[in-house]
């Protein structure tokens, strides 16, 4: 077998983590990283850390969970809790990740306008309006042309073209390793927004919409009770990755800007700050990483409402059917919204990442309850120890949530 074949049946093979990588490192994401960065050098490296422990461990639990009874999560949420709690489950999702549509077109708009003023004549940069068109038409003619295998692929694409940005523009102005081992100790900053902040990274990292689709990906990819190590394997590769990459934009910031006491805002203040500090080809690179997250992150944003309608209804995925079509081209039409209207990004960034954490405890709960019934798992049922964790990582959210939502009134 030739190397190339060995490393495609091995992608093939993480096909679902690398979906979920390239749905969680966003814009939303790499803004959050960047400001604690900015703000704070590596010291909240340890929350990034706990909050990717957490996440490989639900991935494990909710991926596990659909080997063992073939179902997914939203259906068993219904089947066993009702339609009333899993319809404020699915509509808290969705509209948060409509919301997000808007947000993330308008972040990655933004930050090409800001890059691209060199390049014109006028100086006002490539026209967000026009951009997000393209963006948009791009999207849904992947959408339109593709299979599962084939969305895998191009998430694939997405997620390299990201991580090779990010890590290369790391490695130019990396911080000194002591501070990056100095940041894994548990500590809170004195400012008062670095607890909103915290919650923030958490949020970006355990959204609950990130193990509903775990299931999904898992029933597509067909794993069964035989192959529940390869589900480990793929957990934690994608668990570390999200880890790696977080930490590489937040590395970015704590090695430029921290220094000299710069903070950042939002996703364009990075590129106005960190092109005269680490040069043009640098920042570039930086650019073209946030653009690969963006897309990333949009592509299975518009993919995910035709799946959690299948998923609730307990449908066969059909996404060539019309209603499919329908709300991936309504998801694709979000992302003109602030360039045609107006709008504050990160704002609406703020909003979709707390509508998300409102409903990352229950989804927590919900499947603490199911991995403890015999009559639903069996002989796989949670031992003591999972269930402590699953409790921890319960606890953890809910205060998480707590704190974000807190915070986020406070700003108004």
């Amino acid at each position: 077998m030739s190397l190339w074949k060995k490393i495609g049946l091995f992608l093939a093979s993480i096909a679902p983590g690398v979906f979920l990588v390239g749905y969680n490192i966003g814009t939303g994401s790499i803004t959050t990283m960047a400001s604690a960065g900015a703000g704070y050098g590596m010291s909240l490296v340890w929350p990034l850390l706990l909050s990717c422990i957490f996440t490989f461990i639900l991935i494990i639990v909710f991926g596990r969970y659909t080997v063992v009874t073939g179902e997914t999560a939203l259906f068993s949420f219904k089947k066993h809790f009702g339609k009333g709690l899993t319809l404020f489950v699915l509509g808290s999702l969705l509209f948060s990740e409509w919301v997000s549509c808007m947000g993330v077109m308008a972040v990655v708009t933004q930050v090409v306008q800001e890059w691209s003023r060199p390049l014109t004549s006028s100086g006002n940069g490539f026209s967000p309006l026009i951009m997000a068109a393209l963006f948009g038409v791009l999207l849904y003619a992947l959408f339109l042309n593709g299979t599962h295998r084939f969305f895998e692929k191009i998430l694939a694409l997405f997620v390299g073209l990201m991580g090779i940005s990010f890590l290369l523009t790391m490695f130019m102005v990396i911080p000194e390793p002591k501070e990056i081992i100095y940041g894994l100790v548990p500590r809170l900053p004195e400012e008062s927004n670095a607890a909103l902040l915290m919650a923030g990274m958490v949020g970006t990292t355990m959204g609950g919409i990130l193990y509903v689709v775990r299931s999904i990906l898992v029933q597509e990819k067909g794993w069964t009770k035989q192959e529940l190590n390869l589900e480990r394997r793929d957990a934690l590769i994608s668990s570390s990755v999200m880890f790696l990459l977080s930490a590489a934009v937040m590395a970015c910031a704590a090695g430029t800007l921290h220094p000299l006491g710069l903070k950042v805002e939002n996703a364009i203040d990075m590129v106005r700050l960190l092109e005269p500090l680490a040069g043009r080809f640098a920042i570039s690179i930086f650019v073209a990483g946030i653009v690969s997250a963006g897309l990333s992150s949009l592509f299975p944003i518009v993919l995910l409402a035709p799946w959690l309608f299948a998923d609730y209804l307990n449908e066969k995925r059909n996404m060539r059917s019309l209603r499919s079509r329908l709300l991936v081209l309504f998801g694709v039409s979000l992302g003109l919204i602030v360039p045609i209207f107006g709008g504050r990004p990160v704002l609406i960034m703020i909003m979709s990442q707390a509508l998300c954490v409102i409903a990352t405890p229950l989804v927590v709960l919900f499947m603490y309850i199911l991995q403890n019934r015999k009559s639903v798992m069996g002989e796989f049922t949670s031992g003591t120890g999972l269930n402590t964790l699953m409790l921890v990582i319960f606890v953890f959210t809910v205060l998480m949530a707590l704190t974000g939502i807190v915070g986020i009134i406070g700003m108004f």
